[in-house]
Formats: C-alpha cells, structure tokens, sequence
C-alpha cells in the first residue's frame, strides 16, 4: 500500500510532489532544499547552512512517518558546484555516523529556487 507523508514541520512541496511517499516499507523522501519553514527562504549563508536545514527537513519527514536516520539506506546529494563537496560532507556526516547509508553527490548544472543543496533519502523499517 502506498501513504503520502506530510510534515508541517518540513516546506510544502513547490511543485506536483509529495514531501514523502512510503510503499512496503520503505519511505522516499523527495529531494529537500534548504528552506526554512518558519520563513518559508532559504536560509541565510552558505552552503553548510544549507545543508544543516536540509538535513533538519530530512529529519522533520522521517519523524514524520514513524522512522530515523539510522533507518536511512540511500542518499542523493546535489550541488550546485561540487567544491562545497567537503562542507557538505562534514555536516552530513554529524547525521550518519555508523552504518552509513549508501550514497551518491553530484554537481549540477543549477537547482530549484537558486539552492546550493538538495538531498533526497530512501529508508527501510
């Protein structure tokens, strides 16, 4: 069975897309960027902010639908210039610090609004 998942903690989508869909327990999480849902902007700095709020918005869904980082299997980074690779990693890795999950970061050409950064998360229960 399939379950959209909403968080009011985490920014409404901006397109046709759920925050999240789980399906056979398994949960995707859309990619987030780096808005605060208090404001409804980006927040202010660079990309480490960045990535700290996405992170936060990853955490937000997850609590969401009942699940963790530790259940966390896949991530997808995108950024806007792969030299904040380093920065990024460093504040990612405060969330997953055993058991990683499987991931891959890219460089893109550009990202939705302007964003330095956006996750997307696949986890398993």
């Amino acid at each position: 069975m399939k379950k959209t998942i909403n968080s009011e903690k985490a920014p409404k989508a901006i397109g046709p897309y759920s925050q999240a869909v789980e399906a056979n327990g398994t949960l995707y999480i859309s990619g987030q960027l780096p808005v605060d849902v208090t404001t409804g902007k980006f927040v202010d700095g660079g990309v480490k902010e960045q990535t700290v709020q996405v992170m936060k918005n990853i955490g937000y869904i997850l609590e969401e639908a009942g699940y963790s980082f530790k259940d966390v299997v896949k991530s997808t980074c995108l950024l806007s210039d792969i030299s904040n690779f380093a920065t990024m990693n460093a504040v990612y890795g405060e969330y997953y610090k055993e058991e990683c999950p499987a991931r891959a970061a890219f460089a893109v050409k550009d990202l939705p609004l302007g964003a330095l950064i956006e996750i997307e998360t696949i986890a398993v229960k």
